[in-house]
């Protein structure tokens, strides 16, 4: 799973990483340890707000909760339960079939934390990471959720939502925790937020085909447990 994720990199430099034209919403600080229910920067293709019919453009969103409330969902706390969705399964689960025909999106981060159990039952924090210079980009779902209680011309009405997918974990990461975010490489990017790929079996075929990560794993601090520590140390290596 990945339950909690470092993002860093300010609104600059995510716009040149992906390519970014649009911006929505104030500009997220820096956080070292993104929890579940924060709003999270997220990446996707839509068309203008204001201009359904034109042509997607690129957009940084940064007013999203980070945890999935399908559309239908009576009671946005079900979000607490859908920080992640499992690949193999998002175009025939109820919850995420539709937004994986028509809302993906990625979510970009340093790297994610995962704890590891030990013989003691133990559970010993490691920082997960690619070799690349920049943020990766974790393959994501996103929804909108319409509070009931707003108007339709009530512009805080829709809730933005999100999550992130998991597959099996392989490589070292195999070794901390069975799961691990599906991150998408460069060329993989464009096809995954593609407005025009709607297709459910066209959208599990591009998943099937996203190459394993190498990922680089290291320990670090027990302070990263508590999601109200929030520094740069929480990325200091316990081992040096």
């Amino acid at each position: 799973m990945c339950g909690r994720y470092a993002a860093t990199g300010g609104r600059a430099e995510l716009v040149a990483a992906f390519d970014v034209t649009e911006t929505v919403g104030e500009e997220l600080p820096p956080s070292y340890n993104v929890a579940p229910s924060q709003k999270v920067n997220v990446v996707l293709d839509r068309a203008p707000r204001d201009d359904p019919d034109a042509n997607p453009v690129r957009m940084l969103n940064s007013q999203v909760k980070w945890g999935l409330v399908p559309s239908w969902a009576k009671d946005p706390k079900i979000g607490s339960r859908m920080i992640n969705a499992r690949s193999e399964t998002i175009t025939s689960k109820p919850a995420f079939k539709a937004a994986a025909s028509r809302r993906r999106c990625i979510i970009p981060a340093d790297g994610y934390y995962e704890w590891m159990k030990t013989k003691d039952a133990a559970k010993t924090p490691f920082f997960l990471h690619g070799n690349d210079d920049g943020p990766s980009a974790m393959a994501g779902l996103y929804e909108l959720w319409p509070n009931p209680e707003l108007p339709d011309d009530d512009p805080a009405r829709w809730l933005w939502t999100c999550t992130v997918l998991t597959r099996p974990a392989t490589d070292a990461a195999g070794e901390i925790h069975d799961r691990s975010p599906v991150i998408l490489p460069p060329t993989f990017i464009g096809p995954w937020l593609d407005t025009g790929l709607t297709d459910r079996d066209d959208v599990d075929a591009l998943l099937n085909s996203v190459p394993e990560p190498h990922l680089v794993p290291y320990e670090v601090s027990t302070a990263v447990n508590s999601p109200r520590n929030n520094r740069p140390d929480l990325l200091t290596p316990v081992h040096r």
